[in-house]
């Protein structure tokens, strides 16, 4: 119980400790979340009182305690957002983030009011501070601070304009100032914190994200053409490139400025490769793995002290190095190839280093028997720990591997396509195994391949896909069909890798259309309608990335979806009601047939329930159904009163007699 009580404790104290690290909280939400981060510091003493204490923790206390650990999780992740995520986001959906602070003010009270005070053995000082802080939770629980209201209306008028309508400079100017949207690492970073929320959404952006990067791209529009020197070092201002002062003058084009966050703080160029070490900061991954091998432990820009040396791929970075590369026609720096992760290969035993090669060796024999012996070993050890993924990609063994994916050994071709799975786990060997040519052998398992061996290399390619730039190779590799052919007749687990396979793979616009002309639509239908359900989560999430598509639109509305996915939004779980509901409003825009076909199937009712009951996008994309089913049944109204309308009319003009004339016999 001791152990259990100092582990409670501690782990309170590191996340107000992670919570006093967070700080330059964004202008719209600064003071509330100031005046949150300050009270949550002042709790400290109290938890380090209680660590130092001999007395044991009541036991209501000690469930407040945990009830309180769960508090200060949920105020980190609030507050974090409030310092990272987008200023345009946090006043556009300033409700939903009040709302949310709200809720943890309310949770921390609660936490609060379970701790029996004076029956810990904490100083009168400490008991005090803690009891002002838990009276000022509760005065917080219903207190807004006024929002900022031409901030809200200026971006609400930009956000809802057309792509092309004319805009009002001083709005833009407003907001831009209000924001601190001024300069290019402003925009970057905001523009990042969007690209974090699309990211978060597996790639199936919320409508209203979209529309925020749209208002984002005319601020930074405006905010360049006010200031086209923005950012510029004031040397290359007053030199310009060519060393004539009449560069702009005669139309001579001047090279684009690298804006600082897209620079490594050590080589102080764009960056191919971005990598995070553990303080959060981003360099050039050769730059700072030089860097590490000549001794530094701490990170060279904030001089903190590393945690250890492994490097996280900055995808987002990467992604948008490569779209300002784009806009600006540079060619995208490639990124170098690289088989290195957290351990030099001189960091291995001896003993380790002659095992790998005797397994390597026997890989290269021709004898099936050492083949199938050397490949399940390295299958096994490159599944036991990071460390012996490290060693064997960096003896030499992906490439070997690839040349047995080949071989008519079911049984070796099993081993060595789940040992290149395994391998994959290592972030930096998933370039090596691109690089060796591996995709086509992969899908040459998928499929001829035993099924167990068919279902590692859907596993595997799931694993490969992570990185942005595999997704177009794999998808060009001919991999889709098969893996629809997995989900159509593989086993359970089968049918789950492939459609893990297919979700990350169709993340990217090209690779939809290839998976809806390989039949995958008539496949998910009927994986959301057999018997006993198994896959509807893994059916229902790949059907609302499709659905976005024209293909995908098309082949989802021949398939008669309408009916299952108004069922689904009337009773399935709450986050497949969010994705049937994504998939109608992606049928239903600009198509009335299926708004029509809807409303007499009774969606009206569960559409109501999801925007009150739903989660947050459930709730959005069942508001925009009911308005469109709204509209559409004014529509028909309204047409129907025309028709009525008309009826009379014909019927109080006058008829023609029916008596006929007698000249006409």
């Amino acid at each position: 119980m001791e152990e259990e009580k100092g582990a409670v404790v501690q782990s309170l104290i590191d996340t107000v400790n992670e919570i006093a690290s967070i700080s330059d909280y964004r202008v719209t939400v600064k003071k509330q979340y100031c005046n949150l981060a300050r009270r949550l510091k002042l709790l400290t003493p109290m938890f380090e009182e209680i660590r130092e204490s001999k007395e044991p923790i009541p036991e209501e206390t000690a469930k407040a305690l945990v009830l309180l650990k769960q508090a200060l999780d949920s105020a980190k992740e609030l507050l974090k957002f409030g310092s990272e995520g987008s200023k345009i986001y946090l006043v556009l959906e300033r409700e939903q983030i009040m709302k949310k602070y709200h809720d943890v003010t309310t949770q921390l009270e609660q936490a609060l009011s379970g701790i029996s005070y004076e029956n810990l053995d904490i100083s009168d000082e400490v008991k005090e501070q803690v009891e002002l802080v838990h009276a000022q939770f509760r005065r917080a629980k219903g207190r807004v601070d006024p929002p900022d209201v031409e901030l809200y209306e200026d971006l609400l008028s930009l956000y809802n304009k057309s792509k092309d309508a004319a805009i009002d400079p001083a709005v833009l100017r407003r907001s831009s100032e209000k924001l601190q949207l001024k300069g290019i690492a402003d925009l970057t970073q905001e523009s990042i914190a969007l690209h974090e929320m699309v990211a978060a959404t597996g790639g199936d952006p919320e409508e209203n994200i979209e529309k925020m990067s749209m208002l984002l791209k005319k601020i930074k529009d405006f905010v360049q053409t006010e200031n086209p020197n923005m950012d510029t070092p004031a040397s290359e201002r007053s030199h310009p490139p060519n060393g004539s002062g009449q560069a702009s003058a005669n139309g001579n084009h001047k090279a684009p400025v690298i804006p600082d966050d897209f620079r490594c703080p050590i080589s102080l160029e764009l960056m191919k490769d971005p990598v995070i070490v553990s303080t959060g900061q981003t360099y050039e991954r050769a730059c700072i793995e030089k860097w590490l091998e000549a001794g530094h432990t701490t990170c060279p820009k904030t001089q903190q002290a590393l945690n250890g040396t492994a490097l996280t791929p900055n995808f987002v970075l990467r992604s948008l190095i490569a779209q300002w590369c784009e806009a600006n026609g540079i060619e995208p720096p490639k990124r170098p190839s690289s088989s290195r992760c957290n351990k030099t290969s001189s960091a291995y035993s001896p003993a380790e280093r002659t095992k790998i090669e005797i397994l390597l060796h026997k890989l290269t024999s021709g004898s099936p028997e050492d083949q199938r012996s050397a490949a399940g070993e390295i299958r096994l050890l490159a599944k036991r720990n990071a460390d012996n993924r490290v060693a064997i990609a960096e003896a030499g063994a992906i490439p070997l591997l690839v040349g047995l994916l080949s071989t008519p050994d079911s049984r070796i071709q099993e081993h060595a396509v789940t040992a290149l799975l395994n391998l994959s786990i290592c972030e930096d060997n998933k370039g090596s195994i691109i690089s060796a040519g591996a995709v086509p052998g992969i899908v040459h398992v998928l499929k001829k391949g035993s099924m167990e061996a068919r279902e590692n290399a859907a596993a595997t390619l799931f694993s490969l896909s992570v990185v942005d730039e595999n997704k177009v190779t794999i998808g060009s590799s001919g991999a889709i069909p098969p893996l629809v052919t997995l989900l159509s007749e593989g086993t359970q687990r089968g049918k789950k890798d492939a459609a893990t396979a297919l979700f990350n793979l169709c993340i990217y616009q090209g690779n939809k259309g290839k998976a809806v002309r390989a039949g995958v639509v008539p496949t998910l239908m009927r994986l959301l309608t057999e018997p006993g359900g198994g896959m509807v989560d893994e059916a229902l999430a790949i059907l609302a990335i499709l659905a976005s598509h024209p293909e995908g639109k098309a082949a989802i509305g021949s398939a008669e979806a309408v009916s299952v996915l108004v069922e689904v939004i009337g009773n399935g779980s709450p986050r497949n009601r969010e994705n049937a509901a994504a998939v109608l409003v992606h049928l239903c825009a600009g198509d009335q047939k299926y708004l029509a076909e809807a409303q007499e199937l009774g969606v009206m009712g569960p559409l109501v329930d999801l925007a009150q009951n739903g989660t947050d996008r459930g709730k959005r994309k069942a508001q925009q159904l009911i308005e469109r089913m709204s509209r559409f049944v004014g529509q028909q109204k309204q047409a129907q009163a025309q028709t009525e309308t008309q009826s009379q009319v014909q019927t109080q003009q006058p008829q023609p007699s029916s008596i006929s004339n007698p000249a006409d016999k």
